[in-house]
C-alpha cells in the first residue's frame, strides 16, 4: 500500500494532537534509546528528539515514501534517525529506554501478541506507549466498508478493509500490559473536530483509512468510488455553519515496566 505523506499531514493540529497526548503521560527525563514504531513522515517523532536531547532517537516505517519525507528532519537533529524496517520484525533492545506507537498498530494484524512480545523483551524501567483509531465503528468507516462490499465494489475490494480485529479495547491493552509486569494506563478520548472545507470528511479518511482502498483501484475506478463515498458522508455528516463536526475516538495505552 502506498501512502501520501503531504496528504497524511493535512490537519495536523488534528491529527498531531493524539501524539502529544500520548507521549505527556511518558514520564521520564533522561532516556538514551528512543524508538518510534510506524514513524510516518517523521514530523512528530522529531519533537521527541527535541524534547530528549540526549538520547538516541530512532523512527521505524516500512513505507519509502515516508521515510523520504521523514529523512528531512533528520538532517535538523544530530540525535535522530530513521530506518525502514516491518514493525512486525523489531525487536526492543537492552539499551531500549521508551518506545512509542502512534496511529501504527492497527494495521498490524495480531499485534496484541506482538505487544505482548516486545513488554516481555522490554528492560525494567522501559516505558511503551501506544495510540490507536477505536473508530472503526464510526459512519465513516461503516460506510466505507458497506460501500466496499457493495455489488459494484465487491469484485475488486474484497477483503480490503479490515476492522473487527483491526484494534483492540482500552482494557484488552491493560491486561496485556499488567500481564507483563507493568505499571499500566489505558484510556480512551473522543475529540469532537470541527472540520472545514466542501468535502472534509473524504478529505480527512484520504490520508489515512481510505489508502488501502485506493490502492487496490485504478485512477478512474477510485474517482467513481470517491465520488459515491463522498455522498454518503455528506449526508452522515452534514456541515453546519461552523463547519462539520468529525467525532475522533482514540485508544490510548501506556506502560513503564516495573524494576
Amino acid at each position: 500500500m502506498e501512502w501520501d505523506p503531504a496528504k497524511y499531514v493535512e490537519f495536523g493540529n488534528y491529527r498531531d494532537r493524539p501524539y502529544f497526548d500520548l507521549t505527556a503521560r511518558v514520564q521520564t527525563d533522561d532516556p538514551r534509546h528512543v524508538v518510534d514504531l510506524g514513524c510516518g513522515p517523521g514530523n512528530l517523532t522529531a519533537t521527541l528528539a527535541e524534547r530528549w536531547p540526549g538520547a538516541e532517537v530512532v523512527g521505524i516505517d516500512s513505507s519509502a515514501e515516508m521515510l523520504l519525507k521523514a529523512e528531512e528532519h533528520a538532517t535538523r537533529s544530530a540525535n535522530l534517525s530513521f530506518s525502514r524496517q516491518d514493525i512486525t520484525e523489531w525487536m526492543p533492545s537492552d539499551s531500549t529506554d521508551v518506545v512509542v506507537s502512534n496511529a501504527a498498530l492497527q494495521w498490524v494484524p495480531g499485534h496484541p501478541a506482538l505487544l505482548a512480545g516486545w513488554l516481555e523483551a522490554l528492560k525494567p524501567g522501559a516505558w511503551f506507549a501506544l495510540q490507536v483509531p477505536g473508530n472503526f465503528s464510526s459512519p465513516s468507516h461503516v460506510l466505507m466498508r458497506q460501500l466496499a462490499e457493495s455489488l459494484r465494489w465487491r469484485s475488486s475490494l474484497a477483503d480490503v478493509l479490515r476492522h473487527d480485529d483491526a484494534v483492540a479495547e482500552p482494557a484488552a491493552y491493560l491486561n496485556i500490559m499488567l500481564d507483563a509486569g507493568c505499571d499500566a494506563d489505558a484510556w480512551e478520548t473522543t475529540y469532537q473536530q470541527v472540520l472545514q472545507g466542501p468535502d472534509p470528511v473524504l478529505e480527512w479518511v484520504r490520508g489515512a483509512g481510505l489508502r488501502p482502498v485506493l490502492s487496490a483501484l485504478g485512477p478512474t475506478e477510485a474517482a467513481e468510488f470517491e465520488a459515491e463515498y463522498s455522498a454518503l458522508l455528506k449526508d452522515a455528516y452534514p456541515a453546519t455553519a461552523h463547519g462539520t463536526v468529525y467525532p475522533f475516538r482514540r485508544i490510548f495505552a501506556v506502560a513503564r515496566k516495573r524494576d
